[in-house]
């Protein structure tokens, strides 16, 4: 039966979708769910199933839909291969090493059907670079796959003042293409990116200009290669291996999927402008989105409120300072108190208070109201199970929208006490 195999891959599901709850049911079953709901028809020997994905306060994403669309595709495709008696054990074997990376590849390949195997091989060969150390440094590189004509291409990069080298004679993707170490030493990824067509016949060499990156939060964000991808033509996208050993596959306009600790996640951030809609103004909904993404590649962990009313409920809140009394300290915080978001970010000084110890807390309209701030948890001890930026996190939810990134990576929503959503 699907339904029994599929149970193998659920919490695989529910950790791609931010822990939503995921169910696959047969014919008349259909349960009712409260909340936001994703729904999607399998049909599999003639029956129609339902994949049904489930969460209370996010709704779902166009980019996740059409990932569980393709998702779905993929399952039905392997289940028809493992119907025979008797291979039940080998078909979930199968689905936990390889769904994702299918529904990956079916996902960048588009309406372009011929092109997943090639975009399966590239992605098998990241995999395995992503275990490679060179000096005791993580190997990292990059390819930007585009789907134009070469010509076009190259003229639209030299157009944005990106350098471009021809490969001259074009190389095949192939397993042996990072045997030796200059390919992926040369081609690192930031300052230069194997450029490709969908076949994956690599045609030249991309470095991007760096125009779009002003700060190391743009470098992550990945400014210069969406820059690229959207004079790359409809569908074309990028995949690098980062220097956390990382996969993230690029997307137009905003979108990221990564791989980390051997899963498929998905970083989109129409989820922090549905979670923080109506608290902050767009524009700083977007520095904060990429700047807590960087923090989260980089494992610096950071709890952060935005704050739903003033200054006497975060008296009211607050229970001392990472600080403590120090006057140094207290003038250097005072002097960047009442900044936005964005200003913060631009100046560079927003990561630095988002790495530094305690709550950053913010004001509906962006504005920075304290910054290492220890809060009062003792009405969430008894709701938390987790550390201190866990407990932090749930208490300060009851007075806002809070975000937490933890220190290996995974970034939380809480609200009302709860967790309502979590990548990585």
């Amino acid at each position: 039966m699907p339904i029994d195999v599929f149970d193998a891959i659920k919490p695989s599901l529910q950790g791609l979708l931010g822990g939503a709850r995921v169910a696959l049911t047969g014919p008349g079953e259909e349960e009712a769910e409260e909340g936001h709901v994703l729904r999607k028809p399998m049909v599999v020997d003639e029956v129609t199933y339902l994949f049904s994905a489930c969460r209370h306060s996010i709704p779902f994403t166009r980019t996740e839909e059409v990932f569980c669309g393709e998702l779905v595709a993929a399952f039905a495709v392997l289940y028809s291969g493992f119907r025979q008696e008797g291979y039940a054990a080998h078909f979930r074997t199968a689905l936990l090493a390889s769904l994702m990376d299918i529904t990956v590849a079916r996902f960048l390949r588009g309406d372009h059907r011929k092109a997943f195997w090639s975009i399966q091989q590239l992605i098998q060969l990241l995999k395995n670079l992503s275990y490679q150390r060179y000096e005791g440094k993580p190997a990292t590189t990059g390819f930007l796959v585009y789907r134009t004509t070469l010509v076009e291409f190259r003229k639209r990069v030299r157009y944005q003042k990106s350098a471009w080298l021809d490969l001259n004679p074009q190389q095949a993707l192939t397993p042996t293409l990072f045997d030796n170490p200059i390919t992926y030493r040369f081609i690192d990824g930031t300052n230069s990116l194997f450029a490709a067509n969908v076949q994956m016949q690599l045609t030249g060499i991309v470095k991007p200009s760096g125009l779009a990156e002003r700060d190391e939060v743009d470098r992550h964000a990945h400014r210069s290669v969406f820059a690229l991808l959207r004079n790359a033509g409809a569908g074309a996208f990028a995949v690098k291996v980062n220097e956390s050993s990382e996969i993230e596959a690029i997307i137009c306009p905003d979108k990221l999927l990564v791989r980390r600790r051997g899963q498929w996640g998905i970083f989109d951030p129409d989820i922090f402008r549905s979670f923080l809609a109506g608290c902050l103004d767009p524009e700083e909904i977007e520095e904060l989105a990429w700047t807590l993404y960087t923090l989260s590649k980089a494992r610096h962990g950071t709890v952060v409120l935005i704050l739903e009313r003033g200054d006497r409920q975060l008296a009211r809140l607050k229970r001392g300072s990472v600080g403590g009394d120090d006057p140094l300290g207290m003038m250097l915080a005072k002097r960047v108190k009442g900044k936005t978001i964005s200003q913060l970010k631009q100046s560079g000084e927003l990561m630095r208070l988002l790495s530094s110890d305690g709550m950053t807390v913010f004001s509906r309209r962006g504005r920075l109201l304290d910054t290492g701030v220890i809060i009062d948890t003792s009405h969430a001890r008894e709701l938390v199970t987790g550390g201190g930026r866990t407990t932090a996190a749930t208490a300060a939810s009851f007075s806002g929208r809070v975000i937490k990134v933890s220190e290996d990576g995974p970034i939380e929503l809480y609200q009302g006490g709860a967790r309502v959503y979590s990548f990585g």
